[in-house]
């Protein structure tokens, strides 16, 4: 196997509430694809209310350092805010994608651009959206959303209200891939994103397309990072 035929490496972040295996409909999609995927698991969803967004860019941060080579990480939903805390601090991360995710600035935590916490101050855990399935999944075949709705994690208030210190979608290519039909994550996030991504593309559906329609969003993983790779 020659350089050029080894695999294209592939770091995947999921968003809040949910875990690694999230992804499982879509890892093989990307392999068939020459992807090389690997997860990380968010200490925010582990139900340790003491562990915030800082705790979660410490876990991508000693994820993608063990990974040796150019990666690439994608990001989903609140996966997003992590992920640009910390991608700039690690040489090798040469892209970002962002899926259906929050991209914000320094100074900026999740809260801060609805103007503060939709739960009250003193909220430890701050429960999942109900109905999640209207939230997450309304447009994945029933049993799998089932199931996906019963391994749903508590979430940690303080992954919500962390500020971020950097912005790495400033200085690494990104793109951004917005979920047309997504009940979850607000327009305001989207709108104001469309014009910090380096590569804007559209998928139909809701916010869990590695559920829903995996094929086509590694299809689109491919195109996007290729389009990125050629604007270098």
């Amino acid at each position: 196997m020659t350089e050029t035929d080894q695999p294209r490496k592939l770091v995947l972040v999921h968003g809040a509430w949910h875990g690694p295996c999230c992804w499982d409909r879509l890892v093989p999609e990307l392999e068939s694809r020459g992807w090389s995927a690997s997860t990380v698991d968010l200490p925010s969803t582990s139900g340790d209310p003491d562990a915030g967004m800082y705790d979660d860019a410490r876990a991508v941060r000693e994820h993608l350092e063990t990974v040796e080579g150019p990666v690439t990480v994608l990001a989903h939903s609140y996966g997003g805010v992590p992920v640009t805390e910390v991608a700039e601090t690690v040489p090798n991360v040469e892209r970002l994608v962002y899926l259906a995710a929050h991209m914000l600035n320094a100074g900026e935590a999740v809260i801060t651009p609805i103007g503060g916490p939709w739960f009250p101050p003193e909220t430890k855990i701050v429960p999942c959206p109900e109905p999640a399935r209207e939230a997450f999944y309304h447009d994945v075949p029933a049993e799998l959303a089932d199931t996906a709705v019963a391994r749903l994690r508590p979430q940690s208030a303080r992954a919500f209200t962390e500020e971020q210190t950097r912005a790495s979608w400033r200085t690494i290519p990104s793109a951004l891939i917005v979920c047309d039909d997504d009940r979850s994550l607000p327009e305001l996030f989207v709108k104001r994103q469309l014009t910090m991504a380096d590569v804007v593309r559209h998928l139909p559906g809701g916010h869990s397309p590695f559920l829903s329609r995996p094929v086509e969003l590694a299809g689109l993983i491919d195109e996007v990072t290729r389009t990125l790779a050629a604007r270098d």
